[in-house]
């Protein structure tokens, strides 16, 4: 599904539009609501990979908690928090 978060293909950081990876925003078991939910940002791979030398959602729990809390907020625009939570297991606001 396309992104509910950004309507561009740039960096959700810097605002680049190459060398970019798609991040799915709540990963692991729910990556594929995620994708289903367009809950995903484009990030230049040195704001993506684990071992850069910049914060990214995989190295630094503030920007993780970050998107989460962005995702969340735009998935309610249109679903109710019960809702949100009954998918992605949890609450991060």
């Amino acid at each position: 599904m396309k992104s509910i978060m950004q309507d561009k293909k740039e960096c959700f950081i810097t605002g680049a539009t190459k060398g970019l990876h798609k991040h799915h925003i709540f990963g692991a078991y729910n990556r594929d609501n995620s994708e289903k939910y367009g809950l995903w940002v484009w990030l230049r791979w040195d704001r993506h990979i684990e071992n850069s030398m910049h914060s990214t959602p995989h190295n630094d729990k503030d920007v993780d908690a970050y998107l989460k809390r962005l995702g969340q907020k735009k998935f309610e625009e249109t679903h109710s928090r019960d809702e949100f939570i009954r998918i992605f297991g949890r609450n991060y606001l």
